[in-house]
C-alpha cells in the first residue's frame, strides 16, 4: 500500500477530515508530509480530540525506533482501540509488551512504539500481508471516532 491509496481510502469515509499539511501551509513543518485524519463532518479541525489514524514520513522527537528516517519508509498509526489491539496482539494495551517485535519491522502490526498504551496499532509501509488488516484497523478506528464523535453531540444536545 502507499500513502497515497492509503489517504484516499480513509478520505473516501463519509465525514472524514483528511488533513495533508505541506509547505507554505499554517502547520508546524514538522507536519509537512504526514497525513493526519479525523472524524469530523463539519469539515473543521477538531480542537479537543486526537485524529484516529495518521501516516508519519520521518522519525518525531521521543519517537525514532521506527527508523522512519530510511528511504521510503513511511508508518500508518491507527486507534484502534483496547478490543482490536487486544485481538490483533494478544495482549490488552496497558500489559507489558515483553518481548514484543522490533518497531522498525515492517508489513507487520505491532503495537505503536510511544502510544500502544493507549490503544493503538502501527504497521510500518504496509504491504501484502498487512494490507486487509491495515483496512480493518482503519475502519474500526473511523468506527470508533465516528461513535466518540456522536456521543459527544448527543451528550451536548442533552445539556
Amino acid at each position: 500500500m502507499t500513502t497515497e491509496e492509503i489517504i484516499g481510502l480513509i478520505a473516501g469515509l463519509d465525514g472524514v477530515l483528511a488533513l495533508t499539511p505541506s509547505a507554505g501551509d499554517d502547520w508546524p513543518e514538522l507536519s509537512w508530509g504526514d497525513a493526519f485524519f479525523y472524524y469530523s463532518p463539519d469539515g473543521v479541525v477538531p480542537t479537543n480530540v486526537q485524529p484516529f489514524a495518521t501516516i508519519v514520513t520521518k522519525n518525531y522527537p521521543g519517537d525514532e525506533t521506527s527508523r522512519l528516517d530510511r528511504p521510503d519508509t513511511f508508518r500508518v498509526n491507527i486507534h484502534a482501540g483496547k478490543e482490536e489491539f487486544a485481538k490483533r496482539l494478544g495482549r490488552a494495551p496497558r500489559e507489558a509488551a515483553g518481548t514484543d517485535v522490533d518497531p522498525g519491522v515492517e508489513d507487520t502490526v505491532i503495537a505503536h512504539p510511544v502510544y500502544g498504551s493507549a490503544g493503538w496499532l502501527a504497521i510500518v509501509n504496509p504491504g501484502s500481508k498487512t494490507e486487509a488488516a491495515t483496512r480493518e484497523l482503519l475502519e474500526t478506528a473511523y468506527g470508533l471516532a465516528r461513535a466518540r464523535y456522536e456521543r459527544r453531540a448527543e451528550s451536548s444536545r442533552d445539556q
